[in-house]
């Protein structure tokens, strides 16, 4: 790797830091707080209560640790930069930022599509349901869900890392997809292997997401209006944080690589929604949506006010 390579990246994604730094610094840190919080307590609830110990529930509390771990890559440093004169990291923690946020989200695609599977087995093939989801297949889905991701995006980061740069400037607040904006030149293997990051990480998971979900449908609006209320309670959370997560990778992979004038403030907001809105709307939707985390939620409530 060249001398420039060892340079640090300076993240000019930022808008009026110098004006509204501490008040960056602040609203940031409570929503880092509370994405912390909120996570963390459904994660608890599902740990000591022994009811919730059943695949559909260790596949949210995965899917809200994984959240927190998300939160981790990012915040930490963001909060940082807005106290710093300069807002700067070097090429090869850029590099290592890059891969973990990537990682992480192509994560939650599977354990979504993960938990969708689960949702169609119990519903539609429910004689069946102990034989298939048994506490090996859960562990085995959950290994799958984390190792893929972090096995494709390793290969995609050494690509990366093995490129010359040419430009020190990142027009993110964190390093994203914008990195591959800083080679000297655009390189065609690592952008089919992120087509195919892409495909099988995201596409195909939730491709997979959404045919489960139509047999679910299907089936629920030939049968009965309890099967119907009861199918709508455990799928509607499921398609809400697919239909969010979607969407904003949508933006990060159409927006993020795009040169163009796009409105610095538009990217920022954009961005912003990526780590904010979406940590904090996962715990939210299974806290209030999921019958059983709702009582126990309100159980812990009572007891602390007491």
């Amino acid at each position: 790797m060249d001398k420039l390579n060892a340079s640090h990246i300076t993240l000019s994604g930022h808008v009026e830091i110098n004006k509204y730094r501490y008040l960056y610094f602040f609203i940031l840190l409570l929503v880092f707080i509370l994405i912390i919080l909120t996570n963390c307590t459904i994660v608890y609830l599902i740990w000591i209560h022994k009811n919730l110990h059943e695949p559909m529930y260790i596949f949210i509390a995965a899917l809200l640790l994984n959240c927190v771990l998300y939160s981790t890559t990012i915040y930490p440093k963001l909060l940082i930069d807005f106290l710093s004169k300069q807002q700067i990291i070097s090429y090869s923690a850029c590099l290592f930022q890059y891969f973990l946020f990537y990682s992480l989200g192509g994560s939650e695609f599977l354990l979504l599509a993960a938990m969708a599977y689960d949702r169609y087995v119990s519903i539609c093939k429910p004689l069946i349901y102990t034989t298939i989801m048994r506490k090996t297949t859960v562990k085995i889905i959950l290994i799958l869900a984390w190792f893929l991701p972090a096995s494709h995006l390793a290969v995609q980061a050494i690509i990366s890392g093995g490129a010359k740069i040419c430009n020190l400037e990142l027009k993110a607040i964190f390093c994203n997809n914008a990195i591959h904006a800083l080679n000297c030149v655009s390189s065609r293997t690592l952008t089919i292997f992120g087509l195919l990051v892409l495909l099988i990480v995201v596409l195909l998971p939730v491709l997979f997401t959404i045919f489960t979900y139509t047999k679910i449908i299907v089936i629920a609006y030939r049968s009965c209006k309890e099967f119907r209320r009861k199918a709508a309670e455990t799928c509607l959370p499921h398609l809400l944080v697919l239909i969010s997560t979607f969407w904003l990778v949508t933006y990060d992979v159409i927006i993020a690589r795009v040169e163009s004038n796009f409105p610095k403030t538009a990217r920022l907001i954009l961005t912003l929604q990526i780590i904010i809105y979406h940590p904090l709307f996962n715990p939210f939707i299974y806290g209030f949506k999921m019958k059983e985390i709702y009582k126990h939620l309100k159980k812990l409530f009572r007891s602390t006010k007491v």
